[in-house]
């Protein structure tokens, strides 16, 4: 069969180790994941009761316009319906906006350490790739701005950025997006968006109303606890929007995902709750990290990456058979680091207990 030649050589997306698998492998009862950002208090228990009592029809297709959800993000965000895009999660949304504009004829930017999937999608649609090394873990803008060339279609900004937590102040940010041609998308990645407690972090919605080539993608997977319903969405104005629709697939979003993402952004409360224990669990590995002298990339997401200087995966292997399933940094491109999602109190004063004994042996 004639395969793109770049499909033959793509590594596959590898997700972290699931829970099944650890306590079948290593034979443990109780096994924490902290590797996948997943929110470690679950969902809003007014989504499980909407679920409970959902209607049971498998066998209908889903609303393909995704009504009740569009209409309740159009309230929440004071946006018109018309400037939402929804997503089999937002890593769908990467990928058609991927098939609408990248080509062998065009060129893409991303930083060096960023979300995999922009690279992923770019490789697969040949794309001219140009990943612009960061600085001390942020987006390196100035040398993005000048990797602009006649073939670029879309630059991706993650913020905060994945897998380092760092995120682009307001000021830095409009001074990037004032610079960049109208001809070309922004894509700005606000996964972690809800988690962010910075003062000069920027209001990218009413950022959509100011740049016209700006879209952004936001997910239901990480404070809102419904990674696996998968619903993501993508805001920006019409004209963006209009573009995009013919590349997303039918019925892309489930309908106990649409049903569940409704009932979600109307507990804010929740969302609150969740972001508060948050920075107190970042603060107990702040203090771990101060202590022991290790480096580490203050964060505005529910994760931290760590510079342990010892081989990443070691870590991660000793954290496994001990129960703790992580994420080495070597996959993304820090070798000697892990990457930790923020747990409950409990969790992570266990993790922090089992990667204390591990340091002290190394």
């Amino acid at each position: 069969m004639r395969w793109k030649e770049q499909l033959l050589t793509l590594t596959p997306y590898k997700p972290g180790k699931s829970i099944e698998s650890v306590k079948r492998e290593y034979n443990l009862d109780n096994i924490v994941k902290l590797a996948s950002n997943e929110n470690p208090f679950g969902s809003s228990k007014k989504v499980l009761e909407a679920l409970q009592t959902a209607p049971a029809s498998l066998a209908i297709y889903p609303d393909g316009y995704a009504t009740a959800l569009r209409e309740e993000l159009a309230a929440f965000l004071h946006v018109n319906e018309e400037e939402i895009i929804l997503g089999n999660g937002s890593d769908n949304l990467i990928q058609m906006i991927s098939r609408a504009l990248l080509h062998p004829n065009a060129s893409t930017i991303m930083s060096e350490h960023t979300f995999s999937q922009y690279k992923h999608n770019a490789v697969i649609e040949g794309t001219v790739i140009k990943e612009i090394p960061d600085k001390d873990g942020e987006h390196d803008l100035k040398a993005m701005l000048e990797a602009i060339d006649e073939k670029t279609n879309v630059i991706w900004v993650c913020s905060p950025n994945n897998p380092t937590g760092t995120y682009i102040p307001e000021e830095r940010l409009t001074r990037f997006l004032d610079q960049v041609p109208e001809h070309i998308l922004i894509v700005l990645d606000e996964a972690y968006y809800e988690y962010v407690t910075a003062e000069d972090y920027y209001d990218s919605i009413s950022l959509t109303r100011k740049y016209p080539n700006l879209i952004v993608l936001r997910t239901f997977s990480k404070i809102y606890g419904l990674a696996s319903l998968r619903v993501g969405y993508g805001v920006a104005n019409r004209a963006i929007i209009k573009a995009l629709e013919p590349a997303r697939e039918p019925f892309n979003a489930n309908s106990l995902g649409q049903l569940a993402a409704a009932v979600a952004i109307r507990d804010q409360e929740f969302v609150q709750f969740c972001r508060e224990q948050n920075r107190q669990g970042l603060a107990q590995y702040y203090d771990f990290c101060e202590q022991r002298n290790l480096k580490y990339y203050p964060t505005q997401t529910n994760f931290i990456l760590i510079d342990l200087e010892v081989d990443s995966d070691e870590a991660f292997q000793y954290l496994l058979e001990r129960g703790y399933i992580v994420r080495s940094g070597k996959a993304l491109g820090f070798p000697t680091a892990i990457r930790i999602t923020v747990g409950t109190k409990e969790q992570n004063e266990g993790l922090l207990s089992a990667l204390s004994d591990f340091l002290n042996k190394n």
